[in-house]
């Protein structure tokens, strides 16, 4: 670690300013180099992978999420086991859509960022406060999304004070938006929500709004080449994630395989679903 001026191994000076409890802005001072947003792109326009589709379920007991595992670089499948849905902390998650390597790093930066606070604070940031520190962080972005590369995340959690599951969308100038009932983001997002629309009842069970998640992903993966259907040869199921008062938890594969069956025996004989 670099020293100070004059000094014999002190920390910067930045490490003893007075500051909040944002990791992302004291990285943007310390060490701007490290924040995805800053770095430096070659000329012209670059072919990385980019990651389809997310949706989201508000349900009696709290929220899911699930993703496809699907990368596409162009016409190519870049990667068929990708995971998109990741714990953003005990009670909240996020599922990435775009520019996959970007979106992956600013899952990472959001996690550490929602521990930072916690750590620093002494309690649990509310669940708007998590929307507005990763609408922040997809804001300093743009410069980015600009040259191609744009991260357009899906956030959703459990609202402690209001012991609601809750769902909240994002454009890439990083404005938020809180979604109702459901909703999804990614190329096959149209397809999915159609899905969900024509499913979805209020107050679902868990198991239901898992089921009524994979049937939307799967209509996704009809009509939209960039998002995989559920791989029957390889076992590879969607990644599925929820959230209720007891915390978040991603359930278990032979879970999702078994509604991932069911979804498939029905459609062998109703293949519109």
């Amino acid at each position: 670690m670099a020293q100070a001026p004059g000094g014999h191994g002190r920390l910067p000076a930045h490490f003893h300013a007075p500051g909040g409890a944002s990791f992302s802005e004291f990285l943007a001072v310390a060490a701007p180099d490290l924040l995805p947003s800053k770095r430096e792109l070659p000329p012209g326009v670059i072919d990385a992978p980019h990651g389809t589709t997310i949706v989201a379920v508000v349900h009696a007991s709290g929220v899911i999420m699930a993703g496809d595992r699907r990368a596409t670089m162009g016409n190519v499948i870049a990667q068929r086991d990708i995971e998109k849905v990741f714990p953003a902390d005990d009670y909240s998650v996020v599922g990435i859509a775009g520019t996959a390597g970007l979106a992956v790093e600013m899952v990472r930066l959001f996690q550490v960022e929602l521990e930072h606070y916690e750590k620093m604070e002494g309690h649990v940031l509310s669940l708007d406060g998590k929307a507005n520190r990763l609408s922040a962080m997809i804001r300093g972005n743009l410069a980015m999304a600009m040259q191609g590369l744009a991260v357009v995340p899906l956030f959703a959690g459990f609202d402690l004070e209001g012991a609601v599951g809750r769902i909240f969308s994002y454009d890439v100038t990083g404005g938020r938006y809180e979604e109702h009932s459901f909703h999804s983001v990614g190329s096959g997002s149209t397809f999915a929500r159609s899905a969900l629309k024509k499913r979805y009842r209020d107050g679902v069970s868990e198991a239901e709004a898992v089921k009524l998640a994979v049937d939307a992903l799967y209509d996704a993966a009809d009509d939209d080449s960039a998002t995989g259907g559920p791989d029957l040869t390889r076992r590879i199921w969607p990644v599925v994630m929820g959230v209720t008062d007891s915390g978040s938890r991603r359930l278990p594969d032979d879970e999702v395989g078994a509604v991932v069956q069911t979804v498939v025996d029905e459609r062998m004989t109703n293949p519109g679903g």
